[in-house]
């Protein structure tokens, strides 16, 4: 049921498991979807693509981003362009007990892009950039692999990075029926010991 004295131009978040869930309309998932794309957008023309006043507009935004849904603004840089061509993704796997130590070291690493704690048969992925082979092997020999906290490391090269898609919306995941959902032959191992209460961003 609806809450009579809540804006129909308004959105509302609430946590589950600890974790942000975000419940936005239609019309802030047009805003987001115009704003991944074109983050300078100004509001006056953003307002005419949505539909909505201007004012409006500007209200979402400005709740959105207080809120916590859009998370900042930047421009997007080509890798290659920048002389970094060579991408790759490294596999850690981690010992037991060392998981805040290995978080807290990681964050400190500017080499590293991304960095996602995984289920399966490693621990971590961690995706770096650099000028060429010899780069990746000496970042992953050098500093991944000679941390005391981290117990093996596999690392592959990227030959193409064949999609690299901003922020996927709802909005973007046609309908599709339960049965089409079902997992099949899927198969999730459990997280390591230590890493179900980490977090990442």
């Amino acid at each position: 049921m609806s809450n009579p004295e809540q804006p129909q131009d308004s959105f509302a978040g609430h946590s589950l498991a600890g974790r942000k869930q975000p419940v936005v309309d239609d019309v802030a998932l047009r805003i987001l979807s115009i704003l991944r794309n074109n983050g300078r957008i100004s509001m006056a023309a953003l307002a005419e693509r949505v539909n909505v006043s201007r004012a409006s507009v500007y209200n979402r935004v400005e709740q959105m981003t207080k809120s916590g849904v859009i998370t900042g603004f930047s421009a997007d840089i080509d890798p290659e362009a920048v002389g970094l061509g060579i991408c790759a993704l490294v596999f850690v796997t981690v010992h037991p007990q060392s998981w805040n130590r290995f978080r807290a070291g990681v964050m400190q690493i500017p080499d590293i892009e991304y960095c996602a704690i995984t289920t399966g048969e490693h621990d971590a992925m961690l995706l770096i950039r650099s000028v060429d082979i010899g780069d990746v092997h000496d970042f992953v020999t050098g500093v991944i692999a000679a941390r005391p906290e981290v117990k093996s490391v596999v690392s592959v090269v990227v030959l193409d990075e064949v999609i690299r898609r901003k922020t996927v919306l709802p909005s973007d995941i046609p309908d599709q029926s339960s049965e089409s959902r079902r997992l099949g032959m899927t198969r999730f191992t459990t997280a390591g010991t230590g890493r179900d209460g980490i977090t990442t961003r």
